[in-house]
């Protein structure tokens, strides 16, 4: 069996190939990043900037009707970056896996 049979084996949960702009928290300041897919377990995200596999991440998007069956909810997570790649425009894709999330109210940044 090849790896990438392995790898699509290994994935649990559904993932919706989005693009949805995330604000990711770098530091003391914060940056936007857009999805490639977002899953129950992890997305995977676009940034400027090179971010090592191992790195603690936070981040806030927004998870529209379609993910949610309800109304557009907006979500904080934290987790931990597992693979980064580059990708032809120079832009770093970095697959995360959330370990914590929790749902925002609207009046929450």
């Amino acid at each position: 069996m090849n790896q990438q049979a392995v790898t699509r084996e290994q994935r649990s949960m559904r993932r919706f190939a989005m693009q949805l702009p995330v604000e990711v928290k770098n530091g003391s300041s914060e940056v936007v990043a857009i999805t490639r897919d977002v899953s129950a377990k992890g997305i995977f995200l676009f940034l400027d900037q090179e971010v090592s596999p191992g790195t603690p991440i936070e981040f806030t998007l927004m998870l529209p009707p379609e993910v949610t069956m309800t109304q557009a909810i907006r979500v904080r997570c934290t987790g931990i970056v597992v693979r980064v790649e580059r990708d032809h425009r120079g832009k770093f894709g970095v697959a995360t896996l959330v370990h914590h999330y929790r749902f925002l109210d609207s009046n929450e940044s």
